[in-house]
């Protein structure tokens, strides 16, 4: 069974080591991590994407 997961640590890790995919490794999405890892977070366009989700969604990527 998975671990709940907080929107609010996906947050933070997405604004402090968005770069390279810290969030996406919290989330379990080791593949995009490794590809936000590669491209800087698709030149820092994927992470600031992620953070306007994170912060404005209820719960976007935890059911």
């Amino acid at each position: 069974m998975k671990m709940p997961k907080n929107k609010w640590v996906s947050f933070f890790l997405c604004l402090f080591f968005g770069l390279i995919g810290a969030h996406k490794f919290y989330e379990g999405r080791i593949l995009l991590g490794i590809l936000y890892i590669f491209t800087a977070g698709f030149a820092g366009i994927g992470v600031i994407i992620d953070l306007i989700i994170l912060f404005f969604k209820p719960n976007p990527y935890y059911p």
